[in-house]
């Protein structure tokens, strides 16, 4: 593939992009990652020469040699960019963080989203929503309070405000730190009903300063600059099923999951988006998985995903088309697929869903989506080879595939001309 390629999960996350950006990445003709959603909580796994590192907010193609560019779309957290900065250091990369540059408009989540995140989780108890606890939605909210010019008890995306919020921080306020202190201060003053005193601003400051010091910021259109030096692959984070708009409320992130934003950092330029999916059905924590089977959790267990303390326990079942097909629609069509986890074998498909009144074998948008889907019983079959079998489902060619975590499991395809 030589031109610019969007990665995007067709599932509820986990569905193997680290590993597809780097196979991407690893022939040298990828001049940049470009992050186009998400933040510190992405997790891509990427297996190199027996080291393995999980990407959060650096790029997948780091460990082949690739610069990453956090486009404004991505949710940046400085102390644990740079806590992953010394973990690839530890792998051999020099100097890590030379190969990062960041948009000064990026959102800063800070340890008082952190808190509050984590708080908000804690208080819901049961009823958790399945977060990461790495402030992703509350640094999202608190911008959009902003946004609205919301004031004390007024309600947004069902969270009440306790207080007034200030403009939210940015990686470009990081190089000023009178504009950088008055935010943390109208931050720390807006979060104190809820989480307490907080961290001392003034230590934030002088990180965030140093931080400054180090990454570099860029301004203007990056992105066209980028894309018209080099191939770029933009790196999704999540995946489709848990998008803001089309994943099933209230067990979504706070993040365009769908290539919309790397569409418009493109700016019209040509790209191939290309949709990953396993062989078989994950997700992480509470929310709706049609297909759950705990023989297929137990025949294929996890080096890299576990429980997460906030997110909650590792979930698996059978491929599902439907909400495969469901997935490609959010999209609006995808150009390839990547098909991860090839190494599993004897697998069920799900082709269909029996509900009340009969079979369906697509889904419609409608508000009870995730009540409707979680009431749903699929319909199982056994699932031929899946490379052709999703070929043949989806009338798109697989242009790439994974038969293991490894780099040298995976193999890219040329793809035919469009």
């Amino acid at each position: 593939m030589d031109e610019h390629v969007v990665v995007v999960g067709l599932g509820f996350g986990d569905e193997g992009k680290g590993a597809v950006v780097d196979a991407l990445c690893a022939d040298g003709s990828v001049s940049t990652v470009v992050r186009f959603n998400g933040g510190a909580q992405a997790a891509h796994n990427v297996v190199v020469d027996g080291g393995h590192h999980t990407f959060s907010q650096f790029g997948s193609g780091t460990l082949a040699g690739v610069p990453t560019w956090l486009s404004r779309h991505v949710l940046v957290e400085p102390i644990a960019l740079a806590t992953e900065s010394r973990e690839l250091a530890a792998l051999g990369v020099a100097d890590p963080l030379r190969l990062v540059s960041i948009d000064a408009d990026a959102l800063l989540t800070t340890p008082f989203h952190v808190a509050a995140n984590r708080a908000r989780e804690d208080a819901r108890g049961r009823d958790r929503h399945g977060s990461c606890g790495k402030g992703i939605g509350e640094t999202a909210w608190y911008a959009l309070l902003a946004e609205r010019g919301a004031q004390p008890g007024d309600v947004v995306e069902g969270q009440e405000a306790r207080g007034v919020p200030g403009p939210p921080p940015t990686v470009g306020d990081c190089a000023n730190p009178v504009a950088l202190r008055r935010k943390l201060d109208a931050l720390a003053r807006f979060y104190e009903p809820l989480i307490g005193a907080g961290p001392g601003v003034d230590d934030l400051v002088a990180l965030y300063r140093a931080f400054a010091d180090t990454v570099r910021t860029t301004t203007g259109d990056e992105a066209g600059r980028l894309a018209d030096a080099g191939r770029l692959v933009f790196e999704g984070a999540q995946g489709v099923l848990l998008d803001e708009t089309h994943g099933f409320h209230p067990h979504t992130t706070w993040s365009t999951v769908t290539p919309r934003n790397a569409r418009a950092l493109l700016a019209g330029r040509d790209a191939r988006v290309l949709g990953v999916t396993r062989t078989y059905q994950t997700r992480h924590g509470a929310g709706p998985l049609p297909t759950e089977d705990r023989g297929v959790l137990d025949r294929f267990p996890e080096r890299h995903n576990g429980t997460g303390e906030y997110q909650g326990a590792w979930r698996a079942g059978h491929l599902d088309t439907v909400l495969l097909r469901y997935a490609v629609a959010a999209c609006g069509g995808v150009d390839g697929l990547a098909v991860t986890h090839l190494d599993a074998r004897d697998l069920e498909v799900a082709t269909a869903y029996r509900t009340g009144t009969g079979h369906r074998a697509d889904l419609g948008p409608r508000p009870d989506l995730g009540e409707f889907v979680a009431g749903c019983t699929p319909v199982l079959e056994p699932l031929p080879d899946p490379v052709g079998f999703l070929e043949d489902l989806l009338d798109v060619p697989v242009l790439v595939t994974g038969a293991g975590p490894a780099r040298t499991d995976y193999t890219v395809r040329t793809p035919a001309r469009r």
